[in-house]
């Protein structure tokens, strides 16, 4: 590194600040440049030595999460975020029953309320039209929201945490390629997300999944505003996605996981149409002794029998444990930068 004015020492306000997240929403992550995120990633990475003791960079800030959807990872992960940076944390994880939806109250005034209550929100909601349509509506009388999902569209915190996986794994993603596969592209709303961040990345996104459950529209569109390196293939069997994957040079296979729940009587057919995406361990090993080439399996959890080798668990492969690894740090650095530290 040659010597320049601007040598000296790491200043994590200046990351933050450098993200131009502050008293945004965060809906869909094309609204952020190449730059912004990886300034996020360099937070983010500051602010690993420090999940277990902490940080007070918001304390007297208030989070509130909103959850009108189960969630595990992605809730707790922010409101641990929220602790570990000296702040408090307002949780609702079943509005519908315990809240004042209940008594039908509007998307809209339960944001503006609860603003009154916390610095910034985290939410995730079944219908994306209805939650965006909900922030347009309330412009700039509410407190920033962060999309914990919305809808089958948008889950950009997952987004992020996935691509900074891949950042700390393989440091510059534009000579990545990664392979998102599912039988149901239309609802993988972490994989859609997770592409948009690569595409800022500079990463190359291979689609793989069945012909009548594409890629949404809007996140297609959105993809080709941006330049995005990106193909889509359809309708392949297992053995041909392998070959997918070893002629590409794929570094990643990501699997954005079953978006069909437990009751769902078109569960049993995804599963059928799963085995085609399956990923052996035998895979990697013969794609490893043709190319050389480890390639990583990553999933946005939770997972379920037939859609991956689980004895991938503790090899060289496996992404998906080790990504929520790297959460709180993630979580610690978006809740900062979209706060905002002095």
């Amino acid at each position: 590194m040659a010597l320049n004015k601007d040598f000296k020492t790491l200043d994590i306000r200046e990351a933050l600040a450098a993200t131009n997240m502050r008293g945004k929403n965060i809906t869909f992550l094309d609204d952020f440049k190449r730059e912004e995120i990886l300034s996020l990633f360099e937070a983010a990475e500051m602010m690993e030595p420090f999940l277990r003791t902490g940080l007070n960079l918001l304390k007297g800030k208030v989070l509130y999460t909103l959850f009108f959807q189960p969630s595990t990872r992605t809730r707790c992960s922010h409101e641990d975020a929220m602790l570990r940076l000296g702040g408090g944390v307002i949780t609702e994880s079943d509005p519908q029953h315990n809240a004042a939806v209940a008594k039908n109250e509007s998307l809209y005034d339960t944001l503006r309320v609860t603003s009154e209550y916390a610095d910034v929100i985290v939410m995730r909601h079944p219908d994306d039209k209805e939650a965006l349509g909900a922030l347009d509506e309330l412009g700039g009388y509410v407190s920033p929201v962060i999309s914990g999902g919305y809808g089958h569209v948008t889950h950009p915190t997952q987004g992020l945490l996935d691509c900074y996986t891949c950042w700390r794994a393989f440091g510059d993603l534009s000579n990545t390629t990664v392979a998102i596969a599912t039988p149901d592209l239309s609802r993988a709303r972490s994989g859609q997300s997770f592409a948009l961040a690569l595409a800022s990345m500079g990463a190359k996104i291979i689609y793989t999944g069945t012909s009548e459950l594409r890629t949404p529209e809007v996140v297609r569109n959105k993809l080709k505003a941006m330049g995005a390196h990106f193909e889509e293939h359809f309708d392949l069997t297992e053995k041909q996605n392998e070959e997918l994957y070893a002629e590409n040079a794929v570094d990643l296979i990501y699997l954005p996981g079953c978006s069909v729940k437990k009751d769902d009587p078109n569960r049993e057919d995804f599963m059928k149409k799963m085995m085609n995406y399956y990923i052996s361990l035998d895979m990697l090993q013969r794609i490893k002794a043709k190319s050389g080439k480890v390639v990583g399996v990553h999933h946005s959890l939770p997972r379920n029998p037939g859609e991956f080798d689980f004895s991938i668990d503790n090899t060289e492969h496996q992404l998906y444990f080790r990504a929520i690894g790297f959460s709180v740090a993630v979580r610690m650095a978006l809740l900062s930068a979209v706060v905002g530290v002095d």
